[in-house]
């Protein structure tokens, strides 16, 4: 296949620290410096606060397109947020692909590690909340400007202190980018296209809350 993939300009974890209320968040993600491990639920180090939406195997780690950030700076500008990576709580801060060109399924390197795609990002309140406005978790269900989650297929270690690039190695579903995905099971898609739905529940490399998603909306 042709050799593609993405710059990674950073990665990144977090620890969880209040956030709002008697909530706790790891959302506020920092960068590593020099050789970080990867191992089967992300990154060494890499934390979460509610470990029943967030973490385990099929959203071991987050990436989020660069690519997008001009998009949000249109939308809120001069936001601090916005001037370096992190702002949606990623661990790769990469440029290059976007949902629309990385498909479900698709197999990365990164490091001496793969990583396997598994599905985008729901998004939720805390997005809103760390941004303070109240339209975000809205525009990314509207645009699926959503991120990625991978589990991880082969343990390494990754170099965090250079740009490197994550080269894609296999695409086993090229007909199944995450943004119609996500348009399907998140933004309201599936009253269109039911057929889509049902293969998408029976599909094992989708994770396995989407899969029950999908099952549901197909009826």
């Amino acid at each position: 296949m042709t050799q593609a993939g993405m710059t990674i300009h950073a990665l990144l974890r977090g620890t969880p620290v209040p956030f709002r209320d008697a909530e706790y968040s790891a959302i506020a993600k920092m960068p590593i410096s020099g050789l970080v491990r990867i191992g089967w639920l992300g990154l060494e180090g890499d934390a979460v606060a509610d470990r029943v939406h967030h973490g385990g195997w099929d959203k071991a780690i987050h990436l989020y397109p660069q690519d997008h950030y001009p998009f949000w700076r249109e939308r809120k500008p001069g936001h601090a947020l916005l001037d370096q990576a992190g702002a949606f709580g990623e661990n790769i801060a990469s440029s290059g692909l976007t949902e629309s060109e990385i498909c479900i399924g698709d197999r990365f390197t990164l490091g001496s590690a793969v990583l396997e795609v598994s599905h985008g990002r729901q998004p939720c309140w805390k997005l809103d909340h760390r941004f303070g406005a109240k339209d975000v978790m809205a525009t990314i269900v509207k645009t699926a400007r959503c991120g990625i989650y991978f589990r991880v297929a082969q343990e390494g270690e990754a170099d965090a202190s250079v740009d490197t690039h994550m080269a894609l190695i296999d695409r086993p579903q090229p007909e199944w980018p995450v943004a119609r995905v996500f348009r399907l099971l998140i933004g309201g898609g599936h009253k269109g296209d039911p057929a889509a739905v049902r293969e998408l529940a029976a599909m094992p490399l989708l994770a396995e809350a989407w899969r029950e998603r999908a099952a549901k909306l197909a009826g």
